[in-house]
Parts: structure tokens; C-alpha cells; sequence
């Protein structure tokens, strides 16, 4: 990875204009999507395969009149009853006035005969129910607004009023200029730390456009799919965070090597490759953990996951294309002034953190269990009108409707009784309304009727508690428990739905996915690092610390928006349970964030670890080298989500402070404090690997240990190189001893080396080596210019295998022309190759081997395309094999076992045949022989100074280098 990164960056720093002017052309056109796409966002949260769902599915086809959105006034006069003909005459009129409203089927007034829940019981108040026929979505702001005016006659006339239900519910995000705040103190702490405006601009920029894509695309969706006000929120919250954080490593990076002496283009490359591996390893931590709350089965909330995914890839892919190419515009102007080394005070820090390790750890883990004990009261709920800003109009109408009717008409229940089979149907609807009316926790029953076709009836049930109380949870959950009863008494199914229900099994899901999704991402986070570090200790401290600092997430977030602590700091109005989603969003972006910091700090530690071997020494300088960019990144991600809460939107309010909680925490205690002190208890231990383990995980190159080798080796053989392959001790272990031992060679392109030696020497092991097929324990090696193994998928495209027996048989039942016309067909990725094409390559076989043939003096039978492979000698079998290999194209042909023919004089018409083949082809062959009297003999087209011959006895070796 870090390799093709390496090149990316080093485009990206050539081609800025193309580059910017790329994204600039992105950000154009997904802003005319939303512009011209977009259908705005809505707070739809469906919840297929729930009962609640089933039921408000079937009641949008049964009784159409309850499928639209709906509003409501209410009106309230301290001084007189609203039995008062004023009032009456002034709603009757705001009625009227209602009906006319565009998208209006139907509006109930507090007055009709058989509304027994529209006054009151202190007949103080009054509510209007409206009935829209169409989707939230689809109700313009025009229509809203003439529906406000309906009531100006009233508030004129002093009354106390507000219209509030589904229609007032933002469909967008609400923006403060606080959340400007972040981006502020981002700049602030980004120019104190580079001390340079360009460096400390270039994050800000990436990040903003990285936010400005995502939006556009998110309200592009919005024709297309149902999304959430508080998804975008979201993204734009997290998308500012990562994205200048993963800017800030790669220029922290660059800045580094330009200090250190190199030229701007290879810093820009380099800092992409080394960061940039580190910045992609951290964006699909956090791409797969919002991924994963898919797991809950919540559709609004795995659009919201996912999102808030594309706004981490996003960043990812503007920090790793835009900036450098900023870079590249820069030049060595970001070359920062050699001040005396940073670090006195990290230094000193981890000195006293390692040298009480056990007090660190102590402190930490019981400090942060004790934040931890206020999540024991945890509360989830959907958000509703009640948790809308003070002084909008849906608030003051939910808190009128609190006030006068009781919290429970805020958010009724709907009981859907399927009656089509009774003989009886308002007979069984009225028996189940006064059973309901019996339930303790029930206020009153308002609606209670059949639909107009007698198949369903609805009873709606207000609770004496508000939509959010867990007493009205707990009465959903009695009702349903009754069900079976009504079932066996009417005969007929019944079930509870409405928006209050809704919410309740939302949260009921979401509190059900918590236990999966974190195993899910505590596994994932253990698997990751056991992959990347290579140690059981630290994917095991990393994951501990990870829980701590999720588990003080949960208690603070529960301390403030529940229990009351600091309300005025964070500008809280009232308390209450958090929104249903929070805890699962929370485990998912702070696993990701977690694993951004661990990944950083760990991989200094393990740089300096493997290059002196020294455990404490290479905690305390891997702690000084990273340490100040991520506290740096901490500051500016806390920042960015705590801008978001003192004017933020209410939903994402408490995410923002969970989130910038759960980051002070994990940066500042755990990585900081907890990590190292860990570290030092373990000592070398830290860094073990059980072997068993060690070869089933694979190998990713995250802090680009292979760009460090090529840097290394980009010199080696000598600048200027053009040889196709250079070994220096090529060596392979195998399980019964080295396969191979000590190899080295040096051959130019078009030139022939022929390797022998007996059985179990590793001839076949070599070739498949210089192919890139297989790797090797130790040495050096570049084929065609390509290092081995970091480059293995280049060498791959450059070497040709011939038929090698047990890999790449030719099948014995296919004709000569149809191998070639698949060859053919792969190497154009066709699905028909002609007979034109075909017949070329069969001539130059049949070439190839009359020229050998003529010079041997020998007879020449032409080679039939209908042919079976299995009717071919060996030789035109083995000729054949070099024929396919060369319809690649490729720079170089290994061929296998070249003696293995049934005569001598069939050697030399192969080595005569080859020299034609590969004469106007810059083309180095590769075959290996048995005997070293197999070997070809300097010819005019292959003359001795191209022909080198590697002599291959792995037991012979060994035994020489075992004698004094």
C-alpha cells in the first residue's frame, strides 16, 4: 500500500492544477445534484419486522385518512374558559380558515360532538387536529405558512397559541455560528503547532471541501432515499474532525523531511506514503464501525452510518489527493525553521508515567470507572417536538399541550384492531376501548371507531405519562402483553402502533444491538491491531482503553443530560432520555478515533523499538515523536465537537459532547497516561507474538515499512540500473531446510540465464521467485526495476511463466488454436478472438521449429491448429508454452525444466528455436535444466557475453559453509 501511495503522492505534488481543478469540478457538480435532486431530509424512523411498523404499514391502507402528516393548534386563555363565545367564534373561524389550506383533508375541531380530548379537563385550553394528505416531504413552506396565518385572529386577540405536530418537525440541519468555534480554535492550535499560516490553512481547506462534497452528495441522495436531519449533522461533525486531523499527520510528516534535508517533491511522496498508510488504516476503522450499525436492522440508522462513512472516506481521499498537490504549490516554503528540538516536556512526562507504571494504570482505570457509574441510568428515546428549541413553535405547542392536557396527549398510542372477520365490529372495538380504559397508566381513550368499511378499528389511547417516560414504555409493553387475551375473547388480531410506539421499539432494537455491535467492534479492534503491531499486549491495552473511555463517554453524557450537572454550561433546557442512537454512533466513531491515536502512537514506538531493541527507550522517544500532533489532533477534534453544543441542534447536542468527552479522555488518559504505562509494565513482552499465530495473520503495511525499504534500496544495485534481475543472497527456508541458499545474480535485459541443478535444488522455487509468485526469507531482489516482495503485483505483469506441471497445465483436451485464442482473449479481455489473430501466432511456432529443424539437418512436420495439446511432443508442447507466455508481452519468460524431453538432439532444437523466437524481442529468458550439458552453447544470435549460467546445489552450499 504505501508504495502505491508513494506514487500517488508524488503525481498528485506534480499535478496540482489537475488536482484541484478535479475537485473543484466534484464539488460543482454534486452541488447541482442537491440543487436539482435533493428532496430535503426526513425524520422517518421506520422500523420493518416490528409490530408497530406492521401495524402503521397496514392502517396507511385501511384508514387512508390517518397515512399523511399531521399538525395541530393549541390554544390556551389563563383568564377564561374556552367555553367563552369568543373563543369558540375565533376557532371556528381559525377552522374554517384551516380547511381552505392547501394539502388539508381534514381538520378536527376541539368542538365537534364525540371529541372528547380536544378541551382540556380545566377547559382552559383547546387543540385543532389537521389532517394533511400528503408525506412531511411533500408539504412546501408556503403551506406551512398559510396555515400559521390561520391563527392570527387569535393571537390578535391575546390568546396564548402555537401550532405544533409532524408538519413543524425541521427537515434540515440547524446551524449555529458556534460550530465556526471549532474550526477557529482548529486554526489556532494548527498555527502554533507549525508556526506557518500555509501549513496551518492546508488542513482547514482539505477538510471543508472534503464536508462540502459529502453535504452535496447527502442532499443529493435525499430524492432518492429517506435521510435523517440529524445524519448530515453528523457527517459535517465528523468529516471537519477526521479530516483535519488526517491532513495534520501528513503535513506534520512533510514537515519532518523537509527538515531533514529532503527535496519537497520526495517529502510530499514519502509523508503520503508513511501517514497516508496510517490515515487510510484509520479511516476504514472508522468506515467499517459506522458500517456496522447496520447490525441494529434500522434503516434511518444505517443511512446514517453510512453517511457518516462517506464523509471519513471523503477525507480520507481529499487528504491523500489534494494535499499534497497543496503541497506541491507550496514547495519548500513549509521548510520549518530549526528551532531546538520540541519534546522536553513529553520526555518528562512518560519519564514519571514509566517509572510508576502500576500507580498510572491504577489511577486511570478507577478515574475513569467511577465517571463510568452514572451510565447505570441510561435512558433512550427518539427525539420529539419536546426536544426542539425553546421558543420555536412546535416547542411551545408541546409544552402547552404538557401543561393543560398532561404529557401523555403529547404522544398518544394507536391500539389497531383488524376486525373484518367479527360480526360485530363496534361491539369489539368499544369492549377493547374500556379495557384499555381500565389499564393503570391510561388518561383517557380518544378515538375509538371503525373505518369506514368495517374492516379496522382504531382506539387511541392517551397515557398519563410523556412519550419519553419509561411508565409509558412499560404501558405499550402491558398492552402488548394483553393482546393474546383480546385475541382469544374477539376473535380478532390486535396490535399497538403511532409514533410513541414506534420510538419505543426503536429504542427497544437499538438497546438489543448494543451488546452485538460492541463485541463486533471490540473483535474487529483486537483483530486490527494484532495484524498491524504484530503483539498480543497492545491490541489487548488498546481495546481496555477503548472501553474506558467509552464507558466515561456514557456516564458524563448521562450526568449532564439527565441528571442536570452543568445544564447551563452546555445551554440545556430540561432533561431527559438521550436519542435512541446515540450510544451505538458513539461506540462506532470513538472506536475509529481510539484507533487513529493508538495507530499513531504505537507505530513511533514500534519504529524505534525494532531499530534499537531497547523497550524503555523506545517508549520514551516513540512518545516524544508523536506525542505533540496527537495531542495536537485531540485539540482540534475536541474542539470541532464541542462547537456543537452549546447552540447545536438538539440531536446531535449530546452526541457532540459524548464525542468530545470520549476523545479528551482516550487522548489525553489513555493513550497519554494509561498506554505507556503499560507498555513499560510488559517490556519486551509487549511486542511478543505467539509464531503459531504470527503466520496466520497477514501482513499490512501501515507505517510503510515497504517504502522505507525502497527508499533504502532505491540505489541498489547502482543508480541507473538497467538490469532485468539482480539477486544478492536470495534465501528461502522450507520445512525440510533452505530451498534456497545464498543466490545472487545480475542479468541485463535480453539476455539468458540458465540455471541447473539435480532434483530438490529449488530450481522451480527460483523461477516462481524472480516471477513474484513466491517470496522469499532474506536477500535482495529487482526484477525489471521492481523490488521484491513490495512490488510483487508489477513483477507479476512483467514475467511469463510457461507450462509448469501442477501450476499452469495446458489442458490436453483443448486444440493447439483454441489455447491460443483464449491466451489471446484474456491478454485483450475479449469474449471472441478471430481466426486472424490466431493463425500469426501458430505460424511463428511452426517457424520457430522448421528453422530448428533446418539447421539440425532433421525433418519438419508443421504443427496442425486443430491439434489436441495431448497428441504434441514434448518439445512442441514445451514450445508452445513459451508461444502463450509470449502473447503477454511480457519483459521476461521463465521456462521450466527445459531438458525434460525424450532426446538429446530435442534440447538443442529447443535452444535453436528459442534463439529465433526471442530474437526481435527484448525479451530475458529464464529456463532452468537438470544437467549443466543441457545448457545452450554461444550461438550468433545468443553470444557468450548474453548467456549466464547459475549453477544451483542448495546441500552442497550448506555443507561447504559448515567446514572451517
Amino acid at each position: 500500500m504505501s508504495n502505491s501511495l508513494y506514487a500517488l503522492g508524488r503525481w498528485a505534488f506534480r499535478h496540482p492544477r489537475r488536482v484541484i481543478a478535479a475537485w473543484l469540478l466534484v464539488l460543482l457538480a454534486v452541488g447541482i445534484a442537491a440543487a436539482g435532486l435533493g428532496g430535503g431530509t426526513k425524520n422517518s424512523f421506520d422500523i420493518p419486522g416490528t409490530e408497530s411498523q406492521e401495524a402503521i404499514d397496514s392502517l396507511g391502507r385501511t384508514f387512508p385518512e390517518l397515512s399523511g402528516t399531521s399538525a395541530y393548534l393549541v390554544v390556551a386563555d389563563r383568564g377564561r374558559t374556552v367555553d367563552e363565545p369568543a373563543t369558540k367564534r375565533l376557532v371556528d373561524d381559525a377552522v374554517a380558515g384551516m380547511k381552505k389550506v392547501e394539502g388539508v383533508s381534514e381538520v378536527v375541531s376541539p368542538y365537534d360532538e364525540g371529541n372528547t380530548i380536544g378541551i382540556s379537563p380545566d377547559r382552559r385550553a383547546l387543540q385543532v387536529q389537521v389532517q394533511f394528505d400528503r408525506e412531511l416531504t411533500d408539504v412546501t413552506d408556503a403551506e406551512r405558512q398559510q396555515l400559521v396565518r390561520t391563527g392570527d385572529a387569535l393571537r390578535s386577540a391575546g390568546y396564548t397559541m402555537a401550532f405544533g405536530g409532524d408538519v413543524f418537525t425541521s427537515t434540515g440541519p440547524q446551524l449555529s455560528i458556534t460550530e465556526v468555534v471549532g474550526v477557529v480554535v482548529a486554526f489556532i492550535v494548527l498555527m502554533l503547532m507549525f508556526r506557518s499560516l500555509r501549513a496551518a490553512v492546508m488542513p482547514i481547506v482539505t477538510a471543508l471541501l472534503g464536508v462540502m462534497v459529502t453535504i452535496g452528495i447527502t442532499f443529493a441522495l435525499t430524492g432518492y432515499a429517506t435521510i435523517s436531519a440529524t445524519a448530515p449533522l453528523l457527517a459535517l461533525m465528523i468529516g471537519l474532525a477526521v479530516g483535519i486531523d488526517y491532513a495534520l499527520f501528513i503535513v506534520s510528516r512533510h514537515r519532518e523531511l523537509l527538515a531533514d534535508g529532503l527535496e519537497p517533491e520526495e517529502a510530499a511522496a514519502r509523508s503520503v506514503a508513511t501517514a497516508g498508510s496510517a490515515v487510510v488504516f484509520a479511516g476504514v476503522t472508522v468506515v467499517i464501525a459506522l458500517l456496522g450499525l447496520s447490525i441494529a436492522r434500522i434503516p434511518f440508522l444505517t443511512i446514517m452510518g453510512a453517511v457518516a462513512a462517506l464523509s471519513v472516506v471523503v477525507a480520507v481521499a481529499v487528504a491523500l489527493t489534494v494535499l499534497p498537490a497543496l503541497l506541491g504549490r507550496a514547495g519548500a516554503r513549509l521548510t520549518p525553521r530549526r528551532d531546538a528540538p520540541p519534546g522536553s516536556f513529553s520526555r518528562r512526562w512518560v519519564a514519571i508515567t514509566t517509572r510508576f507504571p502500576l500507580i498510572a494504570i491504577v489511577i486511570v482505570v478507577a478515574g475513569l470507572a467511577v465517571m463510568t457509574v452514572p451510565a447505570k441510568d441510561l435512558q433512550l428515546a427518539l427525539p420529539d417536538n419536546g426536544t426542539a428549541p425553546a421558543g420555536s413553535t412546535q416547542r411551545t405547542a408541546y409544552d402547552l399541550v404538557d401543561e393543560h392536557f398532561g404529557p401523555g396527549y403529547n404522544g398518544a398510542l394507536l391500539v389497531s384492531i383488524d376486525i373484518i372477520s367479527t360480526t360485530d365490529p363496534v361491539g369489539v372495538v368499544d369492549g377493547i376501548a374500556a379495557d384499555l380504559r381500565t389499564m393503570p397508566g391510561v388518561a383517557a381513550i380518544g378515538l375509538a371507531t371503525p373505518n369506514r368499511t368495517g374492516d379496522t378499528g382504531i382506539v387511541q389511547v392517551i397515557p398519563t405519562t410523556g412519550p419519553t417516560d419509561e411508565r409509558t414504555a412499560k404501558l405499550v409493553r402491558a398492552i402488548r402483553d394483553r393482546e393474546p387475551q383480546w385475541t382469544r375473547q374477539y376473535d380478532v388480531p390486535v396490535a399497538v402502533t403511532g409514533l410513541t410506539a414506534g420510538g419505543i421499539d426503536v429504542s427497544d432494537r437499538l438497546q438489543e444491538a448494543l451488546l452485538p455491535f460492541g463485541v463486533v467492534v471490540v473483535g474487529l479492534s483486537v483483530l486490527l491491531l494484532l495484524i498491524v503491531f504484530r503483539s498480543l499486549v497492545v491490541p489487548l491495552k488498546a481495546t481496555l482503553g477503548f472501553i474506558l473511555s467509552t464507558g466515561a463517554s456514557f456516564g458524563a453524557v448521562v450526568a449532564v443530560f439527565q441528571w442536570g450537572w452543568l445544564m447551563d454550561v452546555v445551554h440545556l433546557d430540561q432533561t431527559g432520555p438521550l436519542i435512541s442512537f446515540l450510544p451505538i454512533i458513539l461506540m462506532a466513531v470513538l472506536f475509529g478515533l481510539s484507533m487513529d491515536y493508538e495507530v499513531f502512537l504505537m507505530a513511533r514506538m514500534k519504529e524505534e523499538y525494532t531499530r534499537t531493541h531497547d523497550a524503555h527507550r523506545a517508549i520514551a522517544d516513540g512518545f516524544v515523536g508523536s506525542s505533540r500532533v496527537v495531542t495536537a489532533a485531540a485539540v482540534i477534534m475536541l474542539a470541532v465537537f464541542a462547537a456543537f453544543v452549546p447552540e447545536g441542534d438538539p440531536n446531535i447536542k449530546p452526541i457532540a459532547f459524548a464525542l468530545a468527552i470520549g476523545v479528551f479522555v482516550d487522548a489525553f488518559l489513555v493513550r497519554m497516561l494509561f498506554a505507556p504505562a503499560v507498555m513499560q509494565l510488559f517490556g519486551h513482552r509487549a511486542w511478543a507474538l505467539p509464531s503459531w499465530l504470527d503466520r496466520r495473520l497477514p501482513h499490512v503495511d501501515v507505517e510503510g515499512e515497504g517504502l522505507h525499504r525502497r527508499v533504502e534500496l532505491e540505489a541498489w544495485p547502482q543508480r541507473g540500473s538497467t538490469a532485468a534481475i539482480t539477486a544478492a543472497s536470495v534465501t528461502t527456508e522450507g520445512p525440510d531446510g533452505p530451498m534456497l541458499n545464498d543466490v545472487s545474480v545480475d542479468v541485463e535485459h535480453g539476455h539468458w540465464l540458465v540455471v541447473h541443478g539435480p532434483t530438490g535444488a529449488g530450481k522451480t522455487a527460483l523461477l516462481l521467485t524472480f516471477a513474484g509468485r513466491m517470496g522469499f526469507d532474506s536477500g535482495r531482489l529487482r526484477v525489471d526495476g521492481h523490488l521484491l516482495p513490495q512490488e510483487a503485483r508489477a513483477v507479476r505483469h512483467s514475467v511469463a511463466l510457461t507450462e509448469i506441471p501442477g501450476l499452469n497445465d495446458l489442458e490436453d483436451n483443448l486444440s493447439v488454436e483454441q489455447h491460443v485464442a483464449e491466451r489471446l482473449s484474456i491478454a485483450s479481455f475479449g469474449l471472441w478472438v478471430s481466426r486472424r489473430r490466431v493463425s500469426p501466432v501458430i505460424d511463428e511456432l511452426n517457424d520457430a521449429l522448421r528453422h530448428a529443424h533446418d539447421e539440425a539437418g532433421l525433418p519438419f512436420e508443421p504443427i496442425d491448429g486443430a491439434a489436441l495439446v495431448s497428441t504434441l511432443t514434448r518439445l512442441e508442447r514445451k514450445l508452445l508454452g513459451v508461444v502463450l507466455a509470449l502473447t503477454d508481452a511480457p519483459r521476461i519468460v521463465a521456462l521450466d525444466d527445459a531438458d525434460d524431453l525424450r532426446a538429446a538432439e530435442h534440447v538443442a532444437l529447443l535452444w535453436s528455436a528459442l534463439s529465433l523466437l526471442l530474437a526481435d524481442r527484448d525479451v530475458t529468458l529464464v529456463a532452468t535444466v537438470q544437467a549443466a550439458s543441457s545448457a545452450p552453447s554461444p550461438t550468433d544470435r545468443v553470444p557468450s557475453e548474453r548467456l549466464h549460467h547459475l549453477e544451483l546445489d542448495t546441500h552442497q552450499t550448506l555443507l561447504e559453509l559448515m567446514l572451517p
